[in-house]
């Protein structure tokens, strides 16, 4: 008589397939958006600075630690909600693929790891980096069930990363672009949610709480506003005197109409392709946004170092 094996037991893995599987789990994709870190030595015309740009990168890079450790121990807290997902019982934890014992082991090494190596880089930006991981295990295990603070929380994390990567290179960073930030990640996270809603639709509350407590009009309505005030918000950043007097020169205001077709490329992807539940993959994956995005960095380069 020939056994049978539970489905729900994922077959034995060798250690190659394992860790294929914990790079997966680890979201390197989603390191995109530590790129934010670097806005401080953009902003603060340091790019040419070796040892500064090596601090920046240091400070990238240890925010991927981060970010990669705060991704599994939340994968690991969402196992039942996952499993119970369309596309996200399909991660290596929700499938099986990563035993919960490697998971946790390379969460918290990767936490420790980075936590460690953040105060050796400079003792301010280990204190934002302490910040940014107990905010997002907050988010992981309560925040991210409470319905407008959900997406608040995901915004907060992109400026404390801005901020962070200024305090790596110790310069300062403008309160505008901090709250440029800010508006751009709640534009980024409420674009998401309303994709989770229309995927999901009346499961959608199953699996996140909060997203119970929305409704697709609602979303809509919370997008205008955060989509008028990122472009606002980045038009006055650029005219505003002490940009103009910091930077020596008023064109940084050109770069504007690539922000506002960036802004609505996004919106059209989100409506139209129904793009918006992986916002890390928008920009290096639709080309229009890619070149958008190219001479968007182009021209605040010939702005800012001619």
């Amino acid at each position: 008589m020939t056994e049978q094996r539970d489905a729900t037991v994922p077959a034995p893995q060798g250690p190659g397939a394992m860790a294929r599987a914990l790079v997966e789990a680890l979201r390197p994709r989603q390191w995109i958006k530590n790129g934010i870190v670097f806005a401080g030595l953009i902003f603060s015309q340091n790019l040419s600075n070796a040892s500064l740009a090596l601090a920046a990168a240091a400070a990238f890079a240890l925010f991927c630690a981060l970010s990669s450790s705060v991704y599994l121990i939340n994968d690991i807290g969402d196992l039942e909600r996952d499993r119970r997902h369309p596309l996200k019982r399909l991660r290596p934890i929700a499938s099986g693929r990563l035993p919960l014992a490697v998971a946790w082991a390379a969460g918290l090494g990767l936490m420790a790891l980075g936590l460690g190596l953040s105060f050796a880089l400079r003792v301010e930006f280990g204190l934002l980096a302490v910040a940014y991981f107990v905010l997002n295990l907050a988010y992981t295990y309560w925040l991210k069930h409470v319905a407008i603070l959900d997406v608040m929380v995901i915004a907060i994390g992109f400026v404390i990363r801005a901020a962070a990567g200024a305090e790596a290179i110790a310069v300062e960073i403008s309160p505008w672009l901090l709250i440029c930030t800010i508006f751009l990640a709640l534009f980024i996270a409420l674009s998401k949610r309303r994709h989770e809603m229309m995927v999901l639709e009346a499961g959608a509350g199953e699996h996140r709480i909060s997203l119970a407590q929305y409704s697709p009009y609602l979303l809509d309505q919370m997008i205008a506003v955060v989509t008028a005030s990122t472009v606002i918000s980045y038009c006055l950043y650029t005219m505003w005197p002490e940009t103009v007097t910091k930077f020596g020169t008023a064109n940084l205001v050109y770069t504007t109409p690539f922000v506002i077709f960036g802004v609505f490329r996004y919106l059209y992807l989100v409506h139209q392709r129904a793009q918006g539940g992986a916002p890390e993959k928008i920009p290096l994956s639709d080309p229009p946004m890619l070149v958008n995005l190219a001479l968007w960095l182009a021209v605040v380069a010939v702005v800012l170092y001619k």
